[in-house]
Parts: C-alpha cells; structure tokens; sequence
C-alpha cells in the first residue's frame, strides 16, 4: 500500500488554492520537431516564487498554521526556502532557512527579502538539515522538509494532477530528480490517472543522490559539488522516509546529463521558447536535444516536460547564453 493517497493530493489541491498558481501547459513547436510528437512544456517557472516549491512549502505551512504553529525551519538548496519563506510570511509565521555555501547569492537574498532568516552552514545539504534538526530540538521550530514530507510531496503532486486534466492522452513526463517529492508526487499522480504514462527522472551527472541510491538499492551519501543544476544537489537522506520509496516504484528511467548539456538546455529556452530558467529546470528540455529521450519506445502520444524554476542568477545566465554559438545545432531547428 502506498503512504501517500490520492486523497492526500485532492486536499492539498484545496489547501493551496488562491496561494498557489495553476500553471500553464503549452506546446514547444521546436521541441516538438525533435521529438517527432507533440511536446509541451508545464511552467512552473511562472509561480510567485520562480519555482514549483511554493506548492509542497504552502502546503505544509497551511497545515501546521491551522495546527497553531507559529515557528518554522527548513533546509533548503534555495527554491524550496524562499516558497517556505513566502508562505510563512502569507501566514504570519516566523521562518528561519538553513542553507549550505554552494547555495547562490541570488537564492539566498531572496529568502532574506522575503523576511526569513537565512542561515549558511556548511558545504553541503546535508550539514543545512542537520543545523535545521538542531533548532528543532534546541529551539522548538517545526520542521518542513524540502523533499521528504508526506505534506510535500502532495503539494508537489498537484502539478501531475494538472498534467492529466488538461492533457488526458499525455504519454511521457520528464521530470527533474533531485530528493524525489517533486518527481514521486508527480509520478505518483499521473500514474494513478494512466498506469501506462511514462515517468524519467533527468538529474546533472556530477553528485545525484537519488540517482546513485538507487543504483545501490539503498539511501546512499554523495559528494555534493557545483554544477549548474543546484537545485538538484543534496542528499536524500539515509533515514529517506518516502522519497526513496515512491520514486523507487514509480520511476520509468534515470537520465543523467554533463554540465554542457545542462547548458545548451538554458540556452535552448531563452533563445527559442522565450524563457529565463535555472539549470535544474533546463534539465528535460536538455535531455531532449541531446537524444536521451529518443531511447524510449517510440512516442505514444504527447511529452511533457516539467520546467520546474527561473531563480538563475541573471549574471550566470548572461554569460552562458553569450558563450553558446550564435546559430544554434541544426537539430535544434529541424
């Protein structure tokens, strides 16, 4: 039996109604040239926060809020912070994110302007969560896990709900995987609607946790580095509650792409479907014109791609569009 029900879904749905936007799912002609079917493209990217996090953050904080909680605490690699951040502050609770020195300036003053109290420790996410677990027990805040939170993951799982209303014959979703609650709440709602929908997870090469545990059968550590994906990079946690589970069960195939993939992805979107993405949202697009997909049964019907954040640093974003040649790979354009 799974931990999580389609009725924790429809109730989160309710919860973050009015606080949360329901995204816009719109068709990429020249992805849609490559992949030889219909792509369409989920934008998350256009939530108040830049990314799908505000979902599975508002979720959670509306639920302890009605519970009387009044303190939270979270970890988080950016996105997940600064949605913690903005629906703390939407329900007059105190907010304090824990993020490690790989997390970007841009992230990290974007929790702040938003009123929350942003800590850096550490080099990894690891050491973030384990400075948030301490104020739980020091301090008495509540904790909202990024990724494995049943409260989460439900939040996160409305975007598949989505998905299936407004596309019924959908036949593949690409999804980015980092700690598992976007790609299991997703997965785990397109599959309820259609069993037979095929579910990839796209993640950097360089430090993927999920990835590598469950290569290994088991939550594992990894080093966690830079790359252009941030919001991809952490742990899973050796203790993973759900996460592990649910994408374990729910997950059709692993795609793992190099920082130069990573970036013809950005690249991809600013000049050809007009968007301002982060890495880690650029993944899907990414594993597409690199042909990864092309390794799927042929389509059934249509893809779509979660397009997850626009929280990039503009200054990043300025130098990798400038460096990428100025006519882009014929395959890009047939």
């Amino acid at each position: 039996m799974s931990v999580l029900s389609l009725a924790d879904v429809y109730r989160a749905r309710r919860r973050i109604e009015g606080r949360v936007l329901r995204t816009p799912l719109l068709e990429s002609p020249s992805l849609s040239a490559i992949a030889g079917a219909p792509v369409f493209l989920k934008l998350e990217t256009v939530q108040p926060t830049g990314s799908f996090k505000l979902r599975g953050a508002t979720n959670a904080l509306t639920e302890l809020a009605a519970q009387g909680c009044r303190k939270v605490v979270t970890a988080s690699t950016g996105n997940h912070g600064r949605a913690v951040a903005h629906a703390a502050r939407a329900l007059g609770i105190e907010a304090t994110v824990c993020m490690s020195a790989l997390v970007p300036d841009n992230k990290v003053e974007a929790v702040r302007a938003l009123g929350a109290r942003a800590c850096i420790v550490g080099r990894s996410q690891d050491d973030a969560e384990q400075e948030a677990l301490r104020l739980v027990r020091e301090q008495d805040f509540a904790y909202v896990p990024p990724f494995d939170d049943l409260r989460v993951i439900a939040g996160q799982a409305t975007i598949g709900l989505e998905i299936v209303e407004a596309l019924p014959d959908v036949a593949h979703i690409v999804v980015p995987l980092s700690g598992g609650g976007l790609f299991a709440g997703v997965a785990f709602a397109a599959k309820s609607a259609h069993r037979a929908i095929r579910m990839s997870g796209v993640t950097m090469a360089r430090g993927a946790a999920m990835h590598a545990s469950l290569a290994s059968g088991r939550p594992v550590l990894v080093e966690e580095v830079d790359t252009l994906a941030d919001s991809l990079g952490g742990g899973i946690g050796l203790e993973n509650r759900y996460t592990y589970q649910l994408t374990r069960d729910l997950i059709d195939d692993t795609l793992l792409l190099d920082e130069d993939s990573i970036a013809r992805g950005i690249v991809h979107a600013y000049r050809h479907e007009r968007l301002v993405v982060e890495g880690a949202a650029a993944v899907g697009i990414a594993a597409l014109l690199d042909g990864a997909l092309h390794d799927a049964p042929a389509p059934r019907g249509p893809l779509v791609i979660v397009v997850t954040g626009a929280n990039i640093d503009i200054e990043l974003h300025r130098r990798i569009v400038n460096a990428a040649p100025a006519q882009s790979p014929s395959r890009e354009t047939t």
